[in-house]
């Protein structure tokens, strides 16, 4: 390949997976931009690095949130950018407050949420399924999670979108890094308003048990349940928003698929395994090189900054058979979306969990999603790929 490729580049954003194809067979491991991060493209050299977190750090990249220009951003004190020892305590603490009774807690709320969302949605009129279907659920669900007023949705999606693109933000931006700035000072005000009022009174929420949460006489500080807060405003909001747009776009795409799923209920949980494969909404994922190291026939230095590109790797022939075809039969587990070994997502279920009910929800109510009049964008971000703005009409026919 010649030149690097810009992976923020408009016509990247809207259709990557053809230069991804071409980056597997020619540069599987190559410079890209924006920030000359190593891409890495293949399956079996993403899984290697996954494998492999003692060469290939997470807590190494916690210097990608600590640049010069801040300080204070709570990502770079979360588990996401840990290595062990620290990364096995604090995921041991925050998984004795996010395990499976969660989930049993929840659902019955998550159902009665969907219901309501799709029962407002407009027959026969456009409308940005961004805002109306994708975006209503997680914030649901995390307000619900967490015990936060309904009040507070709009300011944290509008947190949670602007966390996203933090990556995006460079070394000679001042104008964007204040307003990054501002916006990870109020997020941290009021999160830790909420921890102050939990300790007062605790509740029945992930925070209250968070703060309860213990593994041999330690508890989680206030630095890490900041940091906590914010990445699962990050993964359990932006991420699940992001499958639930893909997989409204593909019943569009594919209108067979929308009439298949209401005749075979059952395919719903395989459908959302597919568009997890098909349209990873976690697309890419961070690392550093502890040190000096081969990968994909290439010699990195050490300090080397990657760039795990899941939604190559997701579509390499070597993940599956005929991956750009997408297919709601698939069988083969398809737990790569979601990471591998120690960083392996702990909201997994939980996403699972909201798109299922979401599209139970949609497909008993329509049947049938067209185009709208409005064209189709998408959002800015290395580390999260969805439309943006997703104009969609629903039919009951």
């Amino acid at each position: 390949m010649s030149g690097r490729i810009n992976l923020l580049a408009p016509e990247i954003r809207a259709n990557p997976y053809p230069f991804y194809a071409r980056m597997r067979r020619e540069a599987p491991v190559s410079q890209v931009d924006p920030g000359g991060l190593w891409a890495v493209t293949r399956y079996e050299d993403v899984l290697h690095v996954l494998k492999h977190p003692q060469l290939f750090s997470s807590e190494g990249f916690r210097q990608a949130y600590r640049p010069g220009w801040i300080s204070n951003y709570p990502l770079a004190d979360s588990v996401l950018v840990m290595d062990p020892p620290r990364h096995t305590r604090l995921r041991a603490l925050v998984n004795r407050a996010f395990g499976a009774s969660v989930l049993t807690r929840i659902e019955p709320r998550v159902r009665e949420l969907a219901a309501r969302i799709v029962a407002a949605l407009p027959e026969g009129r456009e409308v940005d399924f961004v805002e109306a279907w994708s975006v209503p659920m997680p914030m649901g669900v995390l307000g619900e999670l967490l015990g936060l007023s309904p009040a507070l949705h709009p300011r944290l999606i509008r947190w949670a979108q602007h966390f996203a693109q933090f990556t995006s933000i460079g070394p000679d931006d001042p104008e964007r890094q204040q307003a990054m700035r501002d916006t990870v000072d109020e997020a941290r005000g009021h999160f830790q308003q909420v921890l102050d009022e939990r300790r007062r009174h605790p509740g029945d929420d992930l925070m209250s048990d968070l703060l309860r949460a213990q593994v041999e006489g330690e508890s989680l500080s206030d630095t890490e349940l900041l940091g906590f807060m914010v990445l699962l405003l990050i993964g359990g909001l932006e991420t699940t928003l992001h499958l639930l747009s893909h997989t409204a776009l593909r019943l569009r795409l594919q209108p067979e698929l929308m009439t298949r799923l209401r005749e075979q209920p059952a395919l719903v949980p395989r459908f959302v395994e597919e568009a997890l494969r098909h349209e990873p909404p976690a697309h890419g994922v961070l690392r550093l090189t502890s040190e000096e190291t081969e990968l994909g026939g290439v010699r990195l230095p050490r300090g080397a900054r990657l760039l795990l590109l899941m939604g190559a790797a997701t579509r390499d022939e070597a993940y599956c058979e005929d991956p750009e075809r997408f297919d709601p039969t698939r069988t083969a587990p398809q737990n790569l979306p979601f990471g591998h070994g120690i960083h392996f997502c702990l909201g997994s279920q939980l996403a699972r969990l909201e798109a299922r009910l979401s599209l139970e929800a949609l497909i008993a109510r329509f049947g049938r999603l067209s185009a709208g009049a409005e064209p189709l964008t998408w959002n800015s971000s290395l580390i999260v790929r969805g439309p943006a703005r997703l104009p969609l009409v629903a039919h009951r026919d």
